[in-house]
């Protein structure tokens, strides 16, 4: 299995994180060891001081494809699940500045939260789907699909043409405005639309 992850495809959390707006997607990669899920508590890692939540819409795909036309990326994926993407945001920063990769901030263990629940799509309304993070009862992340630089089924296609996707390769599709840190206590529950997807207590 593969994570394949999308990032700044928001444009307002492009700009509070002051990064530059793409011109195609940003792409990186979390390892199959990055993987936990919401029946487990999430443990801040002794090598940062600044982990961070992203909340995400995932895709998981259901049959290999390589250089996948856009007009047929809706055939390769039937459900869509809630995540978090756990960022060490000090060790990433550090990183950046040294243009170095990010995969120590990025990939680390239990970096990717994947909601034990997936819906199917034909429930669920892509163009113009509402996800939502809340840390200790208050609203702190608010998403829609509708407001992403490149859609579902772009992504796949883009995807595709450099990486092969394989059943049950899963995709992080990128994360709204309202990213921050998480500390020992908070309690962290996800919804997709109106459902409630995951509750993570961070240890």
């Amino acid at each position: 299995m593969k994570i394949i992850c999308v990032g700044r495809n928001y444009t307002e959390h492009i700009d509070e994180l002051q990064n530059q707006r793409p011109d195609s997607p940003v792409l990186f990669s979390k390892y199959d060891s990055s993987v936990f899920y919401c029946d487990k508590d999430f443990y801040i890692p002794d090598f940062s001081q600044e982990i961070h939540y992203e909340v995400e819409v995932l895709v998981k795909i259901e049959k290999t494809g390589k250089y996948i036309d856009q007009k047929y990326a809706a055939s390769y994926y039937n459900k869509v699940g809630l995540g978090i993407d756990f960022t060490a945001r000090d060790l990433q920063n550090q990183l950046k500045e040294k243009g170095l990769p990010w995969e120590k901030a990025k990939a680390f263990d239990q970096s990717a939260l994947i909601s034990r629940k997936w819906i199917d799509k034909s429930d669920l309304n892509l163009e113009d789907l509402n996800f939502s993070l809340l840390k200790n009862g208050e609203s702190v992340q608010q998403g829609n699909t509708k407001l992403m630089l490149w859609k579902i089924d772009e992504l796949i296609s883009y995807i595709s043409t450099y990486f092969t996707l394989k059943t049950g390769d899963i995709i992080f599709t990128g994360t709204p405005k309202g990213v921050g840190q998480v500390h020992q206590g908070d309690v962290l529950k996800g919804f997709l639309a109106e459902e409630k997807m995951f509750e993570l207590f961070i240890k």
